[in-house]
């Protein structure tokens, strides 16, 4: 995979429902970079999820599918990284 095939968005501090609106915007214009082929989300700088965050990442997943454009996540750790695992997000995301 090229690198201008892949976009990474890194939200920062509190990933929650107030982060919406700007990640919204910022994975809309990953979305309509031509030749996407993958988003990944860096969790490094989140220090806090919340359930809300959870709902903006299957958003994400679920406008991207259409577009074949797959969704990874990485760099979870702490809180994060459990809220994640208690959410089964192994599941539906490639965790690098």
């Amino acid at each position: 995979m090229s690198a201008d095939s892949l976009v990474t968005l890194r939200p920062q501090g509190r990933f929650d429902f107030n982060s919406f609106r700007n990640f919204r915007t910022d994975y809309e214009t990953a979305l309509a970079q031509d030749g996407v082929q993958c988003v990944l989300v860096d969790l490094q700088q989140v220090q806090y999820i919340d359930s809300a965050a959870l709902g903006i990442l299957l958003l994400l997943r679920d406008k991207a599918a259409p577009q074949g454009v797959k969704v990874e996540l990485t760099n979870l750790q702490g809180t994060v990284k459990d809220v994640l695992e208690i959410a089964n997000f192994h599941k539906i995301f490639t965790i690098r």
